[in-house]
């Protein structure tokens, strides 16, 4: 399958609005399963998808995921983003503060996109 071509700054501010409102609240038909940051959002290349599963190695989240964790099951969750440095996957079970640390990192990353963005248009 083709590699993910989506702008990584219309995912990440779309991931941010998502989590901005209630993206990842417990679903109504479900409310006994827990959401999974990314996986469970319109974000994640495999959300919804009719085309059969992508590899998560084409997901452009992969882009943030240390290379040693490049292998893992779900890549994404090893992403550093807490304030020191904490992985979705270390603050599991922690909804609030995996949340905050979430959009933490996004207001960040998009920051810094949009910076370099237009430091190369300058």
């Amino acid at each position: 399958m083709a590699p993910d071509k989506r702008d990584v700054l219309e995912v990440l501010k779309f991931e941010l609005e998502f989590l901005e409102h209630g993206g990842y609240g417990r679903y109504v038909r479900t409310p006994w399963q827990p959401t999974s940051i990314f996986q469970d959002s319109p974000s994640c290349i495999n959300f919804n998808s009719s085309e059969g599963r992508h590899a998560c190695s084409e997901c452009l989240l992969t882009e943030f995921v240390p290379a040693a964790a490049q292998g893992e099951e779900v890549p994404c969750h090893h992403i550093p983003m807490g304030p020191h440095g904490e992985t979705i996957r270390e603050l599991a079970g922690k909804q609030i503060a995996t949340e905050e640390a979430l959009r933490a990192w996004l207001r960040a990353e998009i920051a810094r996109l949009e910076q370099e963005r237009a430091s190369k248009s300058a």
